[in-house]
């Protein structure tokens, strides 16, 4: 569909659509670049605080409107996921020892052992690191799997539809996760 230019300005409020799809697939592009590239585990360590860093209003500025099935939506997942952790270990322990009985495969694949707070932060920031250092893929996967536990313990010790409907966006993501690491593999997560 043609838009006259003034609607483009309004649509964007100032801002080029098209510069800022390229902003997003670029920057997201080069983080990983850099982040796979770097051979001193001070680049990684920073990269996996970034959002401590630029604060999490500049990436969802950057990647939070792109969709799931992208490299900017894998990564604004990512660190969007490491930074609630960060914000509500305590919270995000409970809800994912609560969930390791309905999920025992995705708790494997998650690795946290055992599910305290401290732990749980540790298993965000290695997952972010293994986006940059591994697999990309199996980052993505152990992600999903992290998310399937909590929803699951979310949907258990929530009571009242807020938490069953916050439990069904968190199952949500696994599987916007999931497919970005099948994507990915097949080669056209981009």
């Amino acid at each position: 569909m043609l838009r006259s230019p003034d609607a483009l300005e309004a649509l964007g409020a100032g801002t080029d659509p098209i510069a800022q799809l390229h902003a997003a697939h670029e920057t997201a592009a080069a983080l990983l670049r850099v982040g796979r590239a770097a051979e001193d585990p001070s680049i990684t360590e920073r990269l996996i605080a970034l959002v401590d860093e630029i604060g999490l209003p500049t990436l969802a500025d950057l990647w939070a409107h792109r969709p799931a099935a992208t490299l900017p939506g894998s990564l604004w997942r990512l660190y969007l996921l490491r930074e609630w952790v960060v914000h509500d270990p305590h919270g995000a322990a409970r809800e994912y020892a609560a969930g390791v009985r309905f999920t025992e495969p995705n708790h494997a694949i998650a690795g946290v052992d055992p599910p305290g707070p401290e732990e749980i932060r540790v298993v965000a920031d290695a997952i972010l690191r293994g986006a940059f250092t591994g697999d990309f893929a199996d980052a993505l996967d152990r992600a999903a799997a992290f998310c399937h536990v909590v929803a699951s313990g979310r949907a258990d010790v929530t009571v009242g539809r807020a938490g069953l409907e916050r439990a069904a966006k968190l199952q949500d993501l696994a599987h916007d996760l999931a497919e970005n690491a099948r994507l990915w593999r097949a080669g056209t997560l981009t």
